[in-house]
């Protein structure tokens, strides 16, 4: 009896793995990241009475319906537009650890940026530190504000340094 677990198995998915393929799921997930914080996130926690209809399933659901995906990685759009929304309340602890504001006083594409590089520090152990904050770096080129980069890339590289210390380290000069 195999064991299920949650990441589908690339070699038998079909879906695009390249790592143009990676970085326009990071694209689309932002972009569903950023409605879902717009909405639902923000009136689950204001008036929950309002929230529903703009779920991260519904999203996605609806950004495969409208846009020619045939070169995103569909896999690691659906991990990140699940797993994010489900595992928000922990990396926001992560990330607000290195903030010098509240989370919620961010901008929400900076919101959201900062919640897909601390996912994938966190469990994409898989991809080398530096590519997330790269990654995170180019997102905010395409979507963030001209100065935001400074803010993500010093929380993201704190976080990397407290989730990856044995990686960090080894990257040091010696």
């Amino acid at each position: 009896m195999t064991q299920q677990t949650d990441t589908p198995n690339l070699a038998e998915t079909g879906y695009k793995t390249s790592h143009t393929a990676v970085r326009k799921a990071r694209r689309f997930a932002l972009q569903g990241l950023y409605e879902w914080l717009s909405t639902d996130y923000r009136l689950n926690k204001h008036a929950s009475h309002l929230a529903g209809g703009n779920e991260p399933h519904t999203i996605a659901a609806r950004t495969r319906a409208t846009n020619a995906m045939h070169t995103v990685h569909l896999g690691y759009y659906h991990e990140l537009m699940r797993q994010i929304p489900a595992k928000t309340g922990e990396l926001i602890v992560d990330i607000s650890n290195h903030l010098d504001r509240n989370f919620e006083a961010l901008d929400t594409v900076e919101q959201a940026i900062l919640l897909i590089g601390a996912y994938e520090l966190k469990y994409s152990l898989h991809i080398p530190y530096k590519v997330v904050l790269d990654e995170a770096m180019q997102l905010n080129t395409h979507f963030g504000a001209t100065d935001a980069h400074k803010l993500i890339n010093a929380v993201l590289d704190k976080l990397a340094k407290r989730l990856r210390s044995l990686e960090s380290a080894a990257d040091k000069p010696s």
